[in-house]
């Protein structure tokens, strides 16, 4: 029973630190119409400045946990209005190309910077060590990252259900052309809800930092993961993403810990049965 809901507990903290991570990739293909792969890149960079403000700088991990995703939003909006914008409006793989050479670039600048080796950062005071859940232990920090994406994904159903800015991001992401007609500066909604994708990735790098690896490859492994999770809770879907994120999340931690030699495949198939059985996704629309 034990092993079961740690498991469990297991499952919750890496789906919902992927929710983190695949709602933005979600959210920016929903209104820009463009597959990010550079996503899992500004995920690795929150994460690397993290391990930069924090064992290099001496910065406690709470300033990092604000100064590097708000650093990885700027960068965002450069890449944004410089690159990005030239291939609205054209087939999905241009953007889709775009960005997994954007994906490369980083990782390549990430090697140049920091180099090639593995990078840890500490848990901050507090929020180390162990504690006793249901009759097991687990680590403290385990429990502020589920917190956390509870938090973000409470702060984003409000953002967009009860907030101006939100009503009007949805509105651009149904039809671009009449939100310009009634008066909504899309260029500019545009570049926003990209910094907020961008913010949202390097969020979750911030967070993963203490409990994960930090090296040249975690981006493009976390990409991978994040269209998994798109296509299994289905494309444009909130709460598909959520399902997604959980169904994923629990597939790696049961997986690995009860069927160990199928975990690196059994992704793939819960993939593949979604996209035979229900192409759309469980929570995504059927269109045609």
């Amino acid at each position: 029973m034990e092993s079961f809901l740690a498991a469990l507990l297991n499952g919750l903290e890496i789906g919902l630190l992927l929710f983190v991570i695949a709602v933005g990739l979600n959210i920016i293909f929903g209104v820009l119409g463009v597959i990010n792969f550079a996503h899992g890149g500004l995920y690795m960079l929150g994460a690397y400045l993290t391990y930069t403000l924090v064992s290099r700088g001496g910065l406690p991990f709470w300033p990092a946990l604000l100064l590097a995703p708000l650093a990885v939003a700027i960068l965002a909006i450069v890449l944004e209005r410089l690159v990005l914008r030239h291939v609205y409006g054209r087939h999905v793989t241009d953007s889709l190309l775009l960005t997994f050479a954007l994906l490369l670039i980083i990782d390549d600048a990430v090697r140049m910077i920091w180099g090639s080796g593995i990078q840890v950062v500490t848990p901050p005071p507090g929020l180390r060590g162990a504690t006793s859940a249901l009759g097991f232990s687990y680590p403290v920090y385990s429990f502020f990252v589920m917190g956390v994406a509870i938090a973000v994904m409470a702060a984003l159903w409000l953002f967009f259900t009860r907030t101006r800015a939100g009503r009007v991001i949805r509105a651009a992401a149904i039809d671009r052309d009449m939100a310009q007609t009634i008066g909504i500066n899309v260029p500019l909604v545009i570049t926003g809800v990209f910094a907020l994708g961008a913010w949202m990735a390097a969020l979750a790098g911030v967070v993963a930092a203490p409990m994960r690896a930090i090296n040249p490859g975690m981006g493009d492994r976390i990409i991978i993961d994040s269209f998994i999770v798109v296509v299994i809770g289905g494309l444009g879907s909130f709460p598909g993403t959520l399902a997604g994120a959980l169904v994923l999340g629990m597939i790696y931690a049961f997986g690995g810990r009860f069927l160990p030699e199928l975990n690196l495949v059994l992704p793939y198939i819960g993939m593949a049965l979604v996209l035979l059985l229900r192409p759309q996704g469980l929570m995504g629309r059927r269109t045609g």
